[in-house]
């Protein structure tokens, strides 16, 4: 199973539409088989090129912290499962999902970053 996880100095990037790489690591029976870092530079919040990306590298897994309805809309849509609310070291994060300790938060970002009006999030 490939995972990809937006990543900055090794640590899960909290802005997946704002991230220039991802961590696209390998799994086999819960263990770290490879790790590679791939460039997301010229795509940050090109949603559906973010997902087209991921499927070129043939993931089917996509851990992040943060992410916009729209990119979660994107990311599902092309057939990827997204788990969000992680963070710490990649390694960890893997660790914790390959366990099957890492549960997503089920809620989306919906502030626009730098652009906060008093708008609250709204989640059904």
């Amino acid at each position: 199973m490939k995972i990809a996880i937006p990543s900055e100095y090794g640590y899960v990037n909290q802005h997946f539409g704002r991230s220039r790489e991802f961590t696209v690591v390998e799994l086999d029976n819960g263990k770290i088989v490879s790790q590679k870092i791939i460039s997301a530079d010229n795509l940050q919040h090109n949603h559906a090129g973010l997902a087209g990306l991921m499927q070129n590298e043939g993931v089917e897994v996509v851990i992040v912290g943060g992410i916009g309805a729209k990119a979660l809309e994107a990311l599902e849509e092309s057939g990827l499962r997204v788990v969000n609310g992680a963070n710490g070291k990649i390694e960890e994060v893997v660790g914790s999902f390959a366990r099957g300790e890492l549960v997503s938060s089920a809620q989306a970002c919906c502030h626009h970053h730098g652009e906060h009006h008093g708008h609250g999030c709204h989640h059904g």
